[in-house]
């Protein structure tokens, strides 16, 4: 073809060569930073300036956001007809489409409904109680997600470890489908079992897209790659676009060796490697590079930059956690002050979302706006609030909104009727639920069993209540007694789709008391000033997101962050244990850190720091940390490795009146 096109001249070399080769598979390796939407969208330009009918074209990637946005850019590059006839969408959006024209082959009819996330749950409590035995306990949402894992793993129902989880499973898919409805993972299996089983609607899609992009290539599963080649016709038109090296979803389904072998299912690629990058400096590159490297499955290609930044990248070891969050916070504040820096240009990155605490109490200490990117406030996070609602509900009895988030949470066999009884009587009686709870006329009317698991729960808030009213008792340790006599983890455990979700979980309420350890050691206000305590930090966020919505600091998981870049990143909690997690040792997914910390690394556009403790506080003790083991696979030369004590005991001369370290050491009194 030609070389021809909307947006071609200002593309490098290899940019315009994944461009234009359009026949035949091809494999665009696209480095952190180096353009890839941009050699996307111009691709799919070049294709229509060409002569490729756009309705041949089908491109593909993971997100509705990322569909759009990619739409809106190619819009601009073509005719406003043209740019209506391609089809840009997300896998499950596709899969919609191929089942609306032929569904009807695998027993279902065209008008199918797709249940969402509380139909799939509604669906599912229904079968337990009709299948459960009564010493039988098992979570909708748990159950839930074990029947989507299995459907992605391709497991039968009959294969399914517990006889319960399969009773359910089985009876789940039937009413499905006697309901004429399918959830999102079928979505993926009926299309993948339509195209493969009948040969005339595969054809009829072939002939539909004769040329196939996908991005985010790195991200597919087994099933995605399946249905990706059931698409591709006898012309091998296939382009798929992603990078091996930022390959972090693994633990979802995510299989690297699509990328990687990506020959064995289209022999005699193109292969085009995009290693020239536009977001960061050399010395962070060079870090990048020198840590990929050491990775055991990956295509060899290295980032480059013409950039040269104007600092090194550091490592700095931390006293505690509470002086890392200090440390940070202090220098973004300087930096912001004495740069002309906007909040926006700053983010902290996290492995695990359990690390944000201390870090919004510094922010909000400092009144500087933020944003937890991906997620949510740390005592924003529902299992948070729930122990926040219990401990206020024991202080104060007469508190009918904490009552109500925890009387059943978790399920000790008061049933919604009975709460909505319960309040409409409190409402006549104009007494608080708590007190109604134990009106015996109120009681009289309830069964037997009702009654008797009101008593337990009024007994077990009688009981905490007198402990939490104690200024001097040990609030933090009475918070895990009641949550091991409850048996709130148990039930987190039961209540999330995933094992990762039921661990962040946990260690979320592990770092609320651990809060309350740190708040009882230097406060003698008691629970009632903790919680006092949290709720004017809760208040504060609030206004700050009322004056600053979508702007600030960003607080963000290294998962989260892909995609994204900042002027400056400070990574922290960089420390063995957290990166690499503890758990990729058993579960052999070392590989998988590493390409984390490099997702996270090449985040930064202009400074880098990392930070780790030498001890982080566990129930109100010291627990002694040490530098990630990735450390020694940075290259020597291309860090400064120093201690916060070192640096902030140098003399302030004027060059270091304006860094973060003289600022700090002002700040904590010179000491």
């Amino acid at each position: 073809m030609p070389p021809s096109g909307p947006g071609i001249l200002g593309l490098n070399p290899a940019q315009r060569e994944a461009v234009e080769q359009i026949d035949g598979p091809v494999l665009i390796l696209a480095g952190a930073g180096t353009g890839k939407t941009r050699v996307i969208t111009t691709r799919i330009a070049y294709m229509v300036a060409n002569g490729i009918s756009p309705a041949s074209i089908l491109a593909v990637t993971f997100t509705n956001k990322a569909a759009n946005e990619m739409r809106e850019r190619v819009s601009g590059m073509v005719e406003k007809e043209e740019a209506k006839k391609l089809t840009i969408s997300t896998f499950h959006s596709l899969c919609v489409r191929i089942l609306r024209s032929g569904i009807e082959r695998l027993g279902y009819k065209k008008n199918f409904t797709i249940y969402t996330g509380s139909d799939q749950i509604g669906l599912i409590r229904k079968i337990i109680v009709r299948l459960a035995a009564k010493d039988e306990n098992l979570e909708p949402k748990a159950a839930q997600s074990l029947i989507s894992q299995a459907k992605n793993r391709g497991i039968p129902p009959e294969a399914t470890n517990q006889s319960l989880v399969a009773d359910i499973y089985r009876a789940y898919q039937q009413e499905l489908k006697q309901l004429n409805a399918v959830d999102f993972d079928d979505l993926l299996i009926l299309a993948e079992q339509l195209l493969d089983e009948h040969a005339v609607v595969r054809d009829e899609w072939r002939r539909r897209f004769r040329y196939l992009m996908v991005d985010e290539f790195q991200d597919t599963n087994r099933l995605q790659m399946s249905l990706l080649r059931l698409l591709v016709g006898k012309e091998r038109n296939v382009c798929v676009v992603g990078d091996d090296d930022q390959s972090i979803y693994g633990w979802r389904g995510a299989e690297i060796s699509n990328i990687l072998e990506f020959e064995r299912f289209f022999p005699d690629p193109r292969v085009v490697k995009l290693e020239e990058n536009y977001r960061s400096t050399r010395q962070v590159l060079d870090l990048a590079n020198s840590l990929i490297r050491h990775g055991s499955q990956r295509r060899e290609k290295t980032l480059r930059t013409t950039r040269e930044g104007k600092e090194g990248v550091r490592v700095i070891a931390m006293p505690d956690a509470d002086v890392e969050a200090e440390a940070v916070v202090t220098e973004i504040t300087e930096a912001q002050r004495m740069h002309g820096k906007k909040w926006e240009d700053f983010a902290v990155l996290f492995r695990m979302n359990t690390q944000t605490r201390v870090f919004e109490e510094q922010l909000r200490k400092r009144s500087v706006p933020y944003r937890v990117v991906g997620g949510q406030s740390f005592y924003e996070r529902r299992e948070v609030k729930d122990v926040l609602a219990y401990l206020c509900l024991l202080l104060n009895q007469d508190d009918d909104i904490s009552l109500l988030r925890v009387i059943n949470n978790p399920p000790r066999g008061i049933g919604n009727p009975v709460v909505a009884q319960a309040t409409d009587s409190s409402i006549a009686a104009k007494q608080s639920i708590f007190e109604t709870l134990s009106d015996l006329e109120f009681l009289s009317n309830l069964s037997t069993r009702a009654q008797n698991a009101l008593q337990k729960f009024v007994d077990l808030v009688d009981r905490y209540s007198d402990s939490a009213h104690t200024e001097s008792g040990n609030y933090a340790a009475m918070t895990e007694a009641l949550l091991e006599e409850i048996g709130f983890y148990d039930y987190l455990n039961r209540s999330c789709k995933t094992t990762d979700e039921a661990n962040n979980r946990r260690q979320n309420v592990k770092e609320l008391i651990e809060g309350m350890y740190q708040h009882r050691a230097r406060s003698s206000t008691g629970l009632r000033g903790f919680l006092d305590n949290v709720s004017l930090m809760q208040d504060r966020e609030e206004k700050d997101e009322e004056k600053d919505a979508g702007t600030g600091v960003s607080l963000i998981t290294m998962h989260a962050a892909k995609g994204l870049e900042f002027p400056w990143v400070f990574l922290a909690g960089f420390e063995e244990g957290l990166l690499p997690h503890s758990r990729s040792v058993e579960e052999g997914s070392r590989d998988e850190e590493r390409r984390l910390l490099y997702v996270g690394i090449t985040r930064a556009m202009e400074k880098l720091t990392l930070t780790y403790c030498h001890s982080r506080k566990r129930w109100g003790e010291k627990m002694p940390c040490q530098v990630s083991s990735f450390l020694k696979e940075f290259g020597e030369g291309l860090f400064e490795h120093v201690t916060y004590e070192d640096l902030a005991s140098q003399p302030a001369s004027k060059e270091s009146a304006k860094s973060y370290f003289a600022s700090l050491r002002e700040s904590l009194g010179k000491g």
